[in-house]
């Protein structure tokens, strides 16, 4: 196993200039992955399916053992062979020895495609990007440039975590655009990660590696290894170093709860009354039709219990960790700037207890037909907490915010109503067009984000960060002209999170176009998020820092560029 590296190795008094051990995986030559990926990658399936077999030949190995308890068979001819059982025509023809030839055979051929397939492919991580080769007949290269990860996370499936393995999946920023490293070991793996985030941040990895434990036995190692991962599954600590504290403690009753008081409850209850109901009254055609659905739905909603647990957030060097997981244990770390989106909510059952959900919009790497991009579990970086929880959370995934800031969005932001905090909500002239929400309906632009506050019965609070804020629209539709109102969009990556607000004064609308003009300027010249461990200058992609757009003198500069932001109340 490698070691993990550590990062006091230069006296630079500046940590974005110094020079880091690389782990001997990273030392940018080719490697292999851990020996066991075709078993978890596939032969997990072939013993599967070898158990199906076995099963259901069981009686007749049962007979073929113990010849005394085999009933009599008849005599097969060549037309009873074409239509009859292939294994009784084996033992009716005393064919065994070529059945257990055949079947070896299959396995060796199987057996050999996963060992070519495991040696053809490897991994290499440069000083710049991390390159995957795969395939035995068709050949595949992916590259992820290590500039434009959004993330690094960490899966370790439950059969993995006993053998010790983990996948590794490095986040890129386009469609189709993560590179997998399925599998490595627990240790390669967290090496590997650190790696990359360091590399990532902008710093150097020296050319010497990390020492690898020597003159150990290989059965102590594995026996190491199966041990961790035992203790791994049953106390929740998978990492040899002390984890980050989480900042945020969610209790395991809170949680279920927090299920429990879900739509998704409440419509498993509905459609379990309604079946019990059609079938007093003799409707079997419910068997067929509602009780799949009940099973899956229920499936869904136990799974999603089951993922959050162990839940912690915790910020790191290289960013925001997040885990979570009973079973599988999934682990990313999110770097600075990769959020583009907030958004606080509240279900209307949630709002005795005082709880709050805490979602984001990312770039996930991940390609348009898979289906699970819709239900990212990194979305939610926060399941279920207090309002405390939510501050805390938003410091560590909105580290631009001042603490009044945050406490803004926490609560005029999350449960306030009218001007509280200087939002501007919709006029009184256009309640009809939100008449259960108008006095909550409305916006705030802040130095560093735009805040936009929507629901009275189901309340949620946006939170748009000016550095990555793609563009913004305003639209208005007749009715919305005739009251002097606008709708804003601000177009950000796709994800769970909706950035769209209606009923805004035309006016304030207006000013608030100008006034994220200026300010998204100046947010994206400040922002040092593409490489946030480097010196200033290459941070921002600059040689010079009077070169970077934003930063220039004022003859330069946009109309307004250097003016504070005014918010949106005042406009």
């Amino acid at each position: 196993m490698i070691k993990d590296v550590t990062e006091d190795v230069t006296d630079d008094p500046n940590p974005s200039r110094a020079t880091l051990t690389r782990s001997p995986l990273s030392d940018g030559e080719w490697h292999r992955l851990h020996p066991l990926t075709p078993v978890l990658r596939g032969g997990l399936v072939l013993v599967v399916v070898l158990g199906i077999v076995i099963a259901n030949l069981r009686e007749r190995l049962i007979y073929l053992f113990v010849p005394g308890l085999r009933p009599d068979i008849p005599e097969w001819d060549d037309e009873e062979w074409v239509t009859g059982d292939p294994v009784d025509w084996v033992i009716a023809n005393n064919l065994y020895w070529l059945a257990v030839v055949f079947v070896l055979g299959l396995l060796v051929l199987l057996i050999a495609w996963y060992y070519l397939s495991w040696r053809f492919h490897t991994f290499r991580i440069t000083g710049d990007q991390v390159e995957v080769r795969s395939g035995v007949l068709f050949r595949t290269q992916r590259r992820a440039p290590l500039d434009r990860v959004q993330g690094v996370n960490l899966t370790r499936p439950m059969i993995a975590r006993l053998l010790g393995a983990a996948k590794l999946q490095v986040v890129g920023a386009g469609i189709d655009g993560n590179v997998k490293l399925e599998y490595l070991s627990t240790a390669d793996a967290e090496a590997v990660r650190a790696d990359i985030l360091r590399l990532a941040s902008g710093r150097t990895l020296d050319g010497t590696s990390a020492p690898s434990p020597s003159g150990r036995p290989r059965s102590a190692a594995i026996a190491e290894t199966v041990t961790r991962g035992v203790t791994g599954l049953i106390e929740g600590d998978d990492s040899q170093h002390a984890e980050p504290e989480s900042v945020v403690q969610i209790p395991a009753g809170r949680l279920v709860a927090s299920h429990v008081l879900s739509g998704t409850t409440f419509f498993l209850i509905a459609a379990i009354v309604v079946t019990i109901v059609l079938l007093t009254r003799g409707v079997p055609w419910v068997l067929f039709g509602f009780v799949p659905m009940i099973l899956g739905v229920g499936a869904y909603w136990f799974n999603s219990i089951v993922k959050s647990l162990r839940y912690s957030i915790a910020p790191t060097p290289d960013g925001v960790r997040i885990t979570f997981g009973l079973f599988t244990t999934i682990t990313e770390i999110l770097p600075p700037g990769r959020i583009h989106a907030v958004e606080v909510s509240q279900p209307l059952l949630w709002r005795p207890a005082g709880w709050w959900r805490v979602r984001i919009n990312r770039l996930s790497g991940r390609s348009v037909a898979d289906t699970a991009s819709a239900t990212d579990p990194f979305t939610t970086v926060l399941p279920v907490g207090t309002h405390a929880d939510v501050e805390r959370v938003l410091g560590l995934i909105l580290p631009a915010l001042s603490p009044d800031e945050r406490a803004l969005i926490a609560d005029a932001g999350a449960r306030g109503t009218g001007p509280a905090g200087g939002f501007m909500t919709t006029p009184r002239r256009a309640w009809f067009i939100r008449p259960f929400r108008w006095r909550r309906n409305g916006f705030l632009l802040t130095p560093d984000a735009l805040l936009m506050r929507r629901g009275a019965i189901w309340r949620s609070l946006t939170v748009l960060p000016l550095a990555r804020l793609q563009s913004i629209g305003i639209t208005q539709g007749p009715v919305d002209r005739a009251v002097r109102v606008a709708n804003i969009h601000g177009h950000v990556v796709m994800g769970p999170v909706t950035a769209i607000l209606g009923a805004i004064d035309r006016d304030a609308a207006l000013a608030l176009f100008g006034d994220l003009a200026r300010g998204t300027v100046a947010a994206v010249a400040a922002d040092r998020a593409h490489r946030w461990a480097a010196p200033d200058a290459e941070a921002s992609g600059w040689e010079n820092e009077a070169d970077a757009p934003g930063l220039t003198d004022d003859a330069d500069a946009p109309d307004g560029a250097d003016a504070p932001i005014e918010r949106g109340g005042d406009a």
